[in-house]
């Protein structure tokens, strides 16, 4: 059996406030960790039947960049649903409200 593995590194101020989220994988072929500005990080919780969460952003990602995360976020989910479950209608009404997300938040464009 082959194993994985994930390391992330969160750097904090000395207010405790993410200052670097570091993260390397030993799948992803790079010999240095990577610079991130934002994770979100979901497991399933098999006893408790729901989801666990972290969701850490450093203090140097902006609200335009936090937007387009969130946007790339639900796209990827919508993607990611119909992969797992087969359920094409539903996975295309998430697509749907991802493009009237988009919209609602660049109202400009």
């Amino acid at each position: 059996m082959k194993k994985a593995k994930i390391d992330i590194q969160i750097i904090l101020d000395e207010l405790k406030i993410p200052n670097k989220i570091l993260w390397s994988a030993t799948d992803y072929n790079k010999e240095q960790l990577e610079k991130s500005k934002a994770m979100f990080l979901y497991l399933w919780d098999e006893k408790q039947k729901n989801a666990f969460n972290i969701n850490i952003w450093t203090n140097d990602m902006t609200i335009q960049e936090m937007k387009n995360f969130f946007y790339q976020i639900l796209i990827t989910m919508a993607d990611t649903f119909e992969n797992a479950t087969n359920e094409k209608d539903i996975s295309d009404d998430l697509r749907d409200y991802c493009k009237y997300f988009l919209k609602k938040m660049t109202p400009n464009k």
